[in-house]
């Protein structure tokens, strides 16, 4: 679920982060990729993103730190790159190469949505810009017809272009059932000082054998009210293989097992990891302590209902 503000010459959309709830590889498919069933909620860290139109045929990506609002080179921080391999770029040449055009345009992507995190920051992105180039550019696709070029960018990206903030994504995440969850959720997000490649994640993940109906159930008492459960129903078949890439991702596991959360774990390909959390008092009280102890990118946060 994108917010996007147009005027005559620009478009400015706000993209949230996502935390998965549930997610397990059900399938590696013919093509390379896995078939997923994931729980994803939408919460409240953003990314901005400015389209305008270029009057030449150059796609212009310029990324913006929110911490020191200094443009970033790719040389300076290889984890956000600011050509051919952003998602951002991948998604507008998709567009061009799909419908022929050739039109320009510049995009200012200001980040605070961490990289290599799990978070869904590079697909929220991506999302945005199907979004907002088919608009700019006049191109007239339906969303149906963006979500599935979205399914060709990754597994995350076409939740990121339903209208609902939470639902469950299977196949390559192209079939989105939106589920309701009415009630305030509150999150410690941890993002450590390192990251992890998706890729390489996915390279040492293992099928799972997890049934529809842990996930359904989790949606169930997420959306009566149920939470005290929650510890048993989350899950993510990622967790383990990045567990032995990197060795935060067991630091974190091992703080939040000692705080009387609701549950806690990694969320997609990490390395980032949330605790849910009894109210709002008890998500900053953790992320104080968190503070103390842990360097990396600290948030507490709510689903967006």
């Amino acid at each position: 679920m994108l917010f996007s503000y147009s005027s005559t010459q620009s478009i400015t959309v706000q993209t949230p982060a996502k935390l998965n709830l549930f997610l397990s590889i059900d399938h590696k498919r013919s093509d390379g990729f896995h078939d997923i069933t994931s729980l994803m909620l939408s919460v409240g860290i953003y990314d901005t993103l400015v389209f305008m139109e270029e009057p030449s045929s150059e796609v212009k990506l310029q990324v913006v730190e929110a911490n020191s609002l200094l443009p970033q080179q790719a040389s300076q921080n290889a984890g956000i790159p600011t050509g051919e391999d952003n998602l951002v770029v991948q998604a507008i040449r998709l567009l061009q190469t799909k419908t022929g055009t050739r039109q320009g345009i510049r995009i200012q992507l200001t980040k605070r949505i961490p990289s290599e995190a799990g978070l869904g920051g590079g697909s929220s992105d991506a999302a945005a810009t199907l979004f907002a180039a088919n608009k700019l550019w006049q191109l007239g696709l339906s969303l149906n017809e963006l979500q599935k070029l979205a399914a060709e960018l990754g597994s995350d990206v076409p939740f990121f272009l339903t209208e609902s903030s939470s639902a469950i994504c299977r196949g390559r995440g192209e079939i989105i059932e939106p589920v309701s969850i009415p009630h305030c959720l509150h999150f410690v997000v941890v993002r450590p000082s390192t990251g992890l490649s998706t890729a390489d994640v996915y390279r040492q993940c293992r099928v799972g054998n997890h049934s529809n109906q842990q996930v359904n159930q989790l949606v169930q008492n997420l959306s009566s009210g149920q939470f005290h459960s929650l510890s048993s129903l989350i899950w993510n078949d990622l967790q383990a293989p990045a567990e032995t890439l990197n060795s935060e991702i067991l630091t974190l596991k091992d703080f939040f097992s000692k705080q009387s959360v609701l549950g806690h774990m990694m969320s997609g390909s990490g390395t980032a990891y949330f605790g849910i959390c009894h109210n709002r008092a008890q998500a900053s009280q953790i992320a104080a302590r968190l503070r103390s102890t842990i360097k990396g990118h600290i948030f507490v946060v709510q689903n967006r209902l």
